[in-house]
């Protein structure tokens, strides 16, 4: 079975947006990029929520920022969208599926054969994913600023998830990439 896993950045003090929905704090460099560039080669899927869809397909086809690679990985890749609202998904190489059945509609993409899927941002997708038990592993990036308010990352959780620290990464910007699987 594919692994799942969810990837978020968020603030010292555990927010994944500021207080006006602003996402412009991430702390990347050409460390980071090139990290990520890594990562995305073991990637063929990316699984959103609506919003988090939403998001990304409002900047990514249009986007030009200071790694071409980054910007092909995420135009070019297969995405699935999982809603039971939105209507249409116009991002290249984008499926809608109905999010009725969330459980069924994540095991049966997990069981397809290919690399790993990965859940970009989408916190109230993933809180629901924690809670069924399908994300393989939470990876934090938490970012050296503290935005005092904002969007919490996990709100939307309705249980307690526990979950075994796997792996750390630090990267000279300050941000530390933590990677939990589930205890």
């Amino acid at each position: 079975m594919r692994k799942l896993f969810s990837y978020v950045a968020i603030s010292l003090d555990g927010y994944y947006e500021g207080p006006n929905g602003e996402f412009d704090w991430p702390n990347v460099d050409a460390e980071y990029f090139e990290f990520a560039n890594q990562s995305d080669a073991y990637i063929d899927t990316l699984l959103f929520g609506r919003r988090g869809y939403e998001h990304m397909a409002a900047h990514w086809p249009n986007a030009t920022g200071p790694d071409p690679e980054i910007v092909e990985f995420m135009n070019s890749v297969r995405k699935v969208v999982v809603s039971s609202t939105l209507e249409k998904a116009e991002w290249n190489n984008t499926t809608l599926v109905d999010g009725d059945d969330l459980a069924e509609t994540v095991t049966a993409l997990k069981q397809q054969p290919g690399k790993e899927i990965a859940l970009f941002g989408s916190v109230t997708l993933t809180a629901s994913l924690l809670e069924l038990g399908l994300i393989d592993e939470l990876r934090v990036l938490v970012n050296p600023l503290i935005l005092s308010g904002g969007r919490s990352l996990f709100s939307t959780l309705n249980k307690r998830i526990p979950l075994e620290l796997w792996r750390t990464t630090t990267f000279r910007s300050g941000n530390v990439l933590l990677t939990y699987r589930p205890a």
